[in-house]
């Protein structure tokens, strides 16, 4: 029995996660609306979106679909300082 030779791609999309009120972290993909999770913390937040990504993406091979381009966004970070106060 031969095996298919399945050809892998690396797809990277923008996500966001979003501290939910219960505790740990919603996350989405802007560019691909309806695909979300869920995680109790930001590791397994992490872990989850990355499955359902790619759960995402095969389904969209699956049915011939093209995955969205990937939209520049900006990167939004936090920066700390320390300032002199009276």
């Amino acid at each position: 029995m031969q095996s298919k030779n399945l050809k892998r791609k690396v797809y990277n999309y923008v996500a966001i996660f979003d501290p939910a009120k219960e505790g740990g972290f919603n996350v989405s993909f802007p560019e691909l609306p309806g695909c979300v999770t869920f995680g109790k913390n930001f590791e397994e937040a992490q872990d989850m979106a990355a499955e359902v990504l790619e759960l995402w993406l095969e389904e969209l091979a699956a049915r011939n679909e093209t995955p969205p381009s990937k939209k520049k966004r900006p990167v939004i970070g936090e920066v700390e300082v320390a300032v002199k106060v009276r």
